[in-house]
C-alpha cells in the first residue's frame, strides 16, 4: 500500500500543469465565494428576528446537500457525474489514505480543493435559483438562505484541507477540526469510504442517518495534538545529500547511536521504519537516564517522518523529521521535538534544568547528523555543514 500510494502521488503531481497556482486557485475561490455572500447581503433591509432563522435553517440544508453528494455521487458511480465521482474516489482517496493523510506542499490543494470553477456553478445554478424563488417570498430570507449556501460551501473547503494537515499544525491541534479530522480519517479506510464518516463540517447528517462511526485515537498518535503541556523545540540544519536518502538515514532508528548524543542503544528493525513500527531504545538526555518504547505514525520518503514514544516518570514525546530539498543534492532537515512529562516534580525538573540540556543536544544532534550523513550515504561531494538554528 505505501509504495502504491507514493507512486500514485508522483503521477498525480506529474501530471498538474506547470503553471497551476494553488494560492490563486484558493484565493479566487475565497475572494468570489465572499464576494458573492456580500452582494446577498447587501441587499438585506431592517431583518426581523423570525427571518434570521433562515441561518440555521439554510445551514442544514446545506449540511444535508453536501451529505447526499459526497456519499451517492463521490462514492457510488453514476452516469451523470462520473467526472466527480473519478476525481473524488479514484484521484482524492488514493493519494490520501490511512497513514498519508497529510498533503506536502500548496501544490496537493489541487487534489484536495473543488475546481476552481464549481464554486462559479455552485453560485449560479443553485444559490442564485435559491434566491430568486425565495425573494418572491421574503427577501431578507432569500437573501440570507442563498449566502448561507455559499457559506457551507466556503466552510467545506476550508475544513476539508484543514482536515489534510499535519497533526502537529496549530490549526488541526483545535478541538472541532481535531475530531473532524479523525472522522475524515477513518472515512478514508478502504473498507469504511462508502458507507461512513460523509460530512466534513458538521457530522449531523452522519448521526441522523446512521453513517457516523467513530474510534479513538492510538494513545501515541494523539500526543502531537497536545501541544499546549508540551515543551517544543525545533532545529536544521542544510546537509548536502538527497532528501530522500537522508530521510531514509535518519528515520532508520537502528543508527541512531551513531548520530544522536541522547540515544545509547535501540532495540528494533533495521533500516528505515514505515508507519505501524515500533522499537525500543535507552537514552541519557537532559542528564538523566531513561528507557522509550516507540511507535511510528507516519513515513512518506524524502518528505517526513513522525514517531511517538512513551518513557520513564510519565514522558510522553513526538519527534518528526522533515526534508526540504534545495536541489537535487542538498536538503535541508528539520527537527522537531515536543515532550510532556505527567509528575508536577518532572515538570519544574524540566522548567529549571532538563529544557536546557536537551535543547543544547538535540542542536548538536543535527551537527552530529549531517557529519554521518555524508559517512554513510554514497553522494557526491559535499558542502560544509551550515549552522545549526
Amino acid at each position: 500500500m505505501r509504495q502504491t500510494t507514493l507512486a500514485f502521488r508522483e503521477r498525480y503531481r506529474a501530471a498538474v500543469h506547470p503553471r497551476y497556482n494553488p494560492w490563486l486557485h484558493g484565493g479566487f475561490v475565497l475572494a468570489y465565494g465572499m464576494a458573492c455572500i456580500a452582494l446577498l447581503w447587501s441587499t438585506l433591509h431592517q431583518v426581523q428576528p423570525l427571518e434570521w432563522m433562515a441561518v440555521p435553517v439554510a445551514l442544514l440544508f446545506f449540511n444535508l446537500c453536501i451529505y447526499v453528494v459526497h456519499r451517492w455521487l463521490g462514492h457510488h458511480k453514476q452516469a451523470f457525474a462520473r467526472m466527480f465521482y473519478a476525481r473524488h474516489s479514484g484521484d482524492h482517496h488514493s493519494f490520501f489514505v490511512p497513514g498519508y493523510m497529510t498533503y506536502d506542499g500548496p501544490r496537493d490543494w489541487r487534489v484536495i480543493l473543488f475546481p476552481a470553477w464549481l464554486i462559479l456553478v455552485h453560485s449560479l445554478l443553485f444559490a442564485l435559483p435559491l434566491w430568486w424563488l425565495l425573494q418572491l417570498w421574503n427577501a431578507n430570507v432569500a437573501a440570507l438562505f442563498a449566502s448561507c449556501t455559499l457559506i457551507g460551501y466556503l466552510a467545506y473547503e476550508v475544513f476539508h484541507a484543514c482536515e489534510h494537515l499535519p497533526a502537529g499544525h496549530p490549526l488541526a491541534r483545535l478541538p472541532w477540526i481535531r475530531q473532524m479530522r479523525r472522522l475524515h480519517e477513518l472515512h478514508h479506510r478502504r473498507e469504511l469510504m462508502q458507507e461512513r464518516n460523509f460530512n466534513i463540517v458538521l457530522p449531523l447528517m452522519d448521526y441522523l442517518f446512521g453513517t457516523l462511526y467513530w474510534e479513538p485515537e492510538p494513545a501515541n498518535a494523539s500526543l502531537s495534538t497536545r501541544s499546549s503541556s508540551m515543551t517544543r523545540m525545533q532545529h536544521q540544519i542544510d546537509i548536502p545529500r538527497n532528501p530522500v536518502a537522508l530521510l531514509d538515514y535518519a528515520s532508520a532508528s537502528s543508527r541512531w547511536p551513531e548520530w544522536h548524543p541522547s540515544s545509547l542503544r535501540v532495540q528494533g528493525p533495521a533500516g528505515a521504519l514505515p508507519a505501524g513500527a515500533r522499537f525500543e531504545e535507552d537514552i541519557h538526555a537532559g542528564g538523566r537516564s531513561g528507557h522509550l518504547s516507540w511507535r511510528v505514525d507516519e513515513y512518506l520518503p524524502g518528505h517526513r517522518w513522525s514517531a511517538s514514544a512513551q518513557g520513564d516518570h510519565g514522558l510522553q514525546l513526538v519527534v518528526t523529521y522533515e526534508c526540504q530539498a534545495l536541489d537535487a543534492h542538498h536538503t535541508r532537515f528539520i527537527r522537531t521535538l515536543e515532550y510532556r512529562f505527567d509528575g508536577l516534580l518532572m515538570r519544574l525538573g524540566n522548567r529549571l534544568l532538563f529544557r536546557r540540556r536537551i535543547e543544547r543536544e538535540s542542536a548538536d544532534s543535527l551537527l552530529a547528523l549531517c557529519e554521518m550523513a555524508q559517512r554513510a550515504i554514497p553522494l557526491g561531494a559535499g558542502v560544509a555543514p551550515q549552522r545549526v538554528t
